[in-house]
């Protein structure tokens, strides 16, 4: 029993791992502010985090990291202590309208515009259209989990994780933001 759970768990952690290195593909989305960004391209220069989820459940849990990713990657302290630290690191949270969904894409971004706190909105951005690209290149398929993408300047992936939003895995993300960081 002992080699199944051991066995699952590194099958999970390198079908995750599956897609570093490879090219985050290009994604035309809309902002809560209405600006449209085309990632990776119009990101290019500096380290992203890019959460996606296709489903209602996983949108839910992308929310969830809303608070923890602003507090920790996003917001500057305008009057930084000895022991303040911050990231220059793009971060956006995208949920994706698909197949039958596309019709809500309107709807549903100007519900959130109404309950997304201003500071937020312009890193939650819409994405609608087709899956399957998204789905082959980013290799997921549990469409009831966010996926989290940490981007290179040019729009590698270097790392990737999914799920609900935890502390070890936003510490996981940090951490490999400073190791891709220190590797430059």
């Amino acid at each position: 029993m002992k080699y199944i759970i051991t066995g699952a768990i590194l099958l999970f952690s390198l079908q995750s791992q599956s897609q570093v290195g490879n090219q985050f593909p290009e994604m035309e989305a809309e902002s809560l502010t209405n600006k449209f960004v085309t990632l990776p391209k119009d990101i290019a220069g500096k380290y992203s985090l890019i959460g996606l989820a296709y489903s209602k459940k996983a949108e839910d849990d992308l929310k969830g990291w809303f608070e923890p990713i602003y507090n920790q990657v996003i917001y500057k302290n305008p009057n930084p202590g000895p022991f303040d630290f911050s990231y220059d690191v793009n971060a956006y949270f995208v949920p994706m309208f698909t197949g039958a969904k596309r019709p809500a894409y309107k709807k549903v971004m100007n519900k959130l515009k109404k309950t997304i706190s201003a500071r937020l909105q312009p890193n939650v951005l819409f994405y609608k259209g087709t899956l399957n690209q998204y789905k082959e290149a980013l290799n997921f398929d549990g469409k009831d989990v966010p996926y989290f993408y940490v981007l290179d300047p040019k729009g590698k992936v270097v790392y990737s994780t999914t799920g609900r939003y935890n502390k070890q895995k936003l510490q996981e993300i940090t951490d490999a933001v400073d190791s891709a960081m220190e590797m430059e």
